[in-house]
């Protein structure tokens, strides 16, 4: 008790002492300003909606008090510690003017300027004769500002009124008042007034007003009509130039797809030596650099079309989304035709060929770190038509720093080539109105893993596919064709004596040969950071051995088994669905959650997914209070995971994972989260031995899933290094599914202070990146 007094005594002079230490230093006369408060006074609108108004004026208000972090204000403390440095370099002018911050003080604020700007924002809400009044308190050199804001009735818009002239450019605004923002019974707003101007020239552009902009709407309120209510005339001013009054189309389209960096900054229209016509285009490239195909895939003008912001910009989007040019710039200048505009696109190229090499640091839900080397060469104009070749070689390491595969490490080696061609390649053709270029890609490589002490496996993989993206949200990638064959080799005496007592793990050095068709689709808003909700989606359809397991009527069941190469082929049909959903709780917090489920059905020739297919939950991206893949399948357990040595991976043709995480700033680069993870993996079918016993009980799939479910928690550390994100867990495990089923949940076994416990159940997770 008398040691409790003590730790109290001193984090209360520690406090002190640290405030005082913030304010001694602070001119003769002057006061600490620590912030303000908006406190508005209206008895009309709701509680929530006040407190989003207080939170909307206390972010108007300057200047902004020094920072906290954890209650503190830390910087200032570092500023003041420095002192005057006597030099503009030296570790005392990096502490004072890097790492801290000078004092805000109280004469820097002006409360009249304040009060004013609360007003207007305010009556731009459409709170008219609002008051405002301003009252400071001060205490141990500190001050603070509570500001009173008492609103006026908010003010509603009766009618609106588009206009009526029979100009074409008032037929055009009138038009468009369907779908105006302006609406009878909204309250008035004056950022609502100017993305209402900003929409009617959006639309005006659409439909060929190229001259036109926002200030040539006026947007007029009269509030005499009484009852706190206004009328909104919306009308086209009269000093509107004539250009902006008419439509225009497009003439000639030229396009400079070699021109010189230099001259970009020119808006001087160069010479036309050596133009080409192909279709509605006039190119003027004497190297013949590119064939003229490409600009008629990517161009959605064409002469005789009127002028579209829309198409304006698909056309700039898909010629950056080529991936051949370095700068892409669009020039509008008025034709020698009546209404028309030129149209002048000047293109600089990427260098052709290029190689890159690099340096990875990479982690896995393997709980495997490591480092890989890649050397890059590429094309980007192979046949002339913006088509991508790579050729890459690569070699890499992996190590478990932590966990039962310490010393088990893996080498990887291998090489790939790649070929992208800028469009559909199909007997038939298919024209995209997306600004993302559709992309056909064909694709071979080859790699050597090496896992150390146990076995090597050769992969062979080939595809040939598309991928395109509906917008910035929504992306498909579908392989017409996907094959991959494994086959094994240099396989250890210690692996196979772990296959004699655990004959599950021949799967992994089976011979395997997998092809067919394979789906994704990715839908995100994770891009739209001050969004309170972002989603990310991806759904992923995998058809393997479909076709060749109708045509030879394969059935393992009943020992029908086909082979090609001597290898039996994979049969199976197999789902995955990634869910997560991003709550933004504060400017500095958040909450994320991920659902993942998969299933993988395997039929004909199958009678369980090939190893590489199948589903495995536990380690750092995944259920990160066990060990990496040593969850399931079910409740089944294998006998040797709590031996010293090889841990073997346990997988699964069904999964079900759940995470939530709650992630907060804690100083500018680091990020402090808590989290719980839940989930297993399932067996279709029941696991054999040759002679049909079971050899993993528990493990197929039953009704009584839910009561499998292994459960962890643990807090964690994130480093935002800016290149990369360094993650750190401590997870323990409060539910573990192998147990007997009235003791699985293990919250009373806790035991931060025993050895044994920390030794059998803390698992540190090391890793690079969120784990979603």
């Amino acid at each position: 008790m008398k040691n409790s007094h003590i730790v109290y005594y001193l984090i209360t002079a520690l406090v002190l002492s640290y405030g005082c230490s913030n304010t001694k230093y602070l001119p003769e006369g002057e006061m600490l300003y620590v912030g303000s408060e908006v406190n508005v006074k209206d008895t009309v609108i709701s509680k929530k909606d006040r407190k989003a108004l207080e939170s909307e004026m206390e972010d108007l208000l300057r200047p902004r008090p020094n920072r906290k972090i954890l209650g503190m204000r830390v910087k200032l403390y570092f500023y003041n510690l420095a002192g005057e440095p006597k030099k503009d370099k030296g570790f005392r002018y990096w502490l004072r003017n890097k790492v801290g911050e000078p004092p805000v003080l109280f004469s820097q604020v002006d409360m009249d300027y304040n009060a004013d700007l609360l007003e207007n924002y305010a009556e731009n809400k459409g709170y008219f004769k609002t008051r405002t009044e301003s009252d400071s308190t001060s205490h141990n050199r500190r001050a603070e500002v509570e500001y009173t804001v008492e609103l006026g009735r908010q003010y509603k818009i009766r009618n609106v009124t588009f206009p009526e002239d029979s100009t074409r450019i008032d037929t055009a605004v009138a038009k468009l008042k369907r779908w105006s923002l302006l609406r009878p019974g909204n309250p008035f707003d004056l950022n609502v007034i100017k993305a209402e101007r900003e929409r009617i020239d959006r639309l005006l552009k659409n439909k060929g007003y190229y001259y036109f902009n926002p200030d040539y709407i006026l947007v007029q309120a009269d509030s005499t009509i009484g009852n706190r209510q206004v009328d909104m005339f919306v009308t086209v001013k009269r000093e509107t130039p004539e250009e902006a009054r008419k439509p225009y189309t497009i003439n000639n389209i030229y396009i400079y797809p070699n021109y010189s960096i230099s001259n970009l900054q020119d808006t001087i229209r160069p010479p036309l030596d050596s133009v080409q016509q192909y279709k509605d285009f006039k190119i003027i490239d004497p190297e013949n650099t590119f064939r003229p195909i490409i600009f008629d895939r990517s161009l959605y003008f064409h002469k005789g079309d009127i002028y579209n912001r829309k198409d304006h910009n698909l056309s700039l989007n898909r010629l950056v989304n080529l991936g051949v040019f370095k700068f892409v710039k669009n020039e509008f200048y008025p034709a020698d035709t009546t209404n028309a505009l030129d149209t002048y696109y000047y293109l600089s190229p990427l260098p052709r060929k290029s190689i890159r090499v690099e340096a990875l640091a990479k982690t896995n839900s393997a709980n495997y770190n490591g480092t890989e080397l890649n050397v890059n060469w590429s094309n980007r104009n192979t046949f002339r038509a913006a088509e991508l070749l790579t050729l890459s070689v690569f070699g890499g390491l992996e190590v478990q720093v932590s966990g039962q595969n310490k010393g088990y490490n893996v080498y990887r080696v291998g090489g790939e080539a790649s070929l992208v061609w800028p469009r559909f390649i199909t007997p038939f053709e298919v024209r995209s109105s997306s600004g993302f270029v559709p992309k056909t890609r064909a694709l071979v490589s080859y790699e050597y893993q090496n896992r150390q002490k146990l076995y090597s496996l050769n992969s062979f993989r080939g595809q040939f596919g598309y991928l395109w993206k509906e917008n910035i949200y929504k992306e498909h990638q579908l392989n017409a064709l996907d094959v991959n064959y494994v086959s094994p080799a240099n396989v250890t005496d210690e692996y196979r004596s772990q296959i004699a007592d655990n004959p599950s793990l021949q799967r992994v050095i089976d011979k395997q040969l997998i092809f067919g068709p394979t789906y994704s689709y990715t839908y995100t808003n994770t891009m739209r950071k001050f969004k309170r909700h972002t989603f990310y989606y991806k759904g992923s359809l995998d058809l393997a051995g479909t076709i060749a397991g109708l045509a030879t009527g394969a059935n393992v069941k009943k020992g029908d088994t086909i082979n090609i190469l001597n290898v039996p082929f994979s049969q199976f049909v197999k789902m995955e669905h990634d869910f997560r959903h991003y709550l933004r709780l504060g400017r500095n917090s958040k909450l994320a959650s991920r659902i993942i489920a998969g299933i993988g059905v395997p039929y004909g020739n199958s009678s369980e997914l090939p190893f590489m297919r199948q589903f495995f939950v536990g380690g750092t991206n995944s259920i990160r209070a066990f060990r990496a893949r040593s969850i399931g399948p079910g409740s089944y357990r294998d006998p040797d995971i709590d031996e010293n040595g090889f841990l073997p991976d346990q997988s699964g043709d069904l999964k079900l994972e759940l995470n939530t995480e709650y992630r907060a700033k804690l100083y500018k680069i680091i990020e402090g989260a808590l989290f719980v993870d839940a989930g297993n993996i399932w067996l279709w079918n029941e696991r054999k031995d040759l002679n049909g016993e079971n050899i993993a009980p528990g493990a197929k799939f039953s009704k009584d899933f839910y009561k499998e479910l292994a459960v962890g928690t643990g807090f964690g550390l994130r480093f935002d290094l800016s290149f990369l994100v360094l993650r750190t867990d401590l997870a323990f495990p409060i539910r573990k599914p192998w147990l007997p089923e009235g003791d699985r949940w293990v919250l009373d076994e806790v035991d931060f202070g025993g050895k044994y416990w920390r030794r059998e159940n803390l698992v540190f997770n090391l890793a690079i990146g969120y784990p979603f």
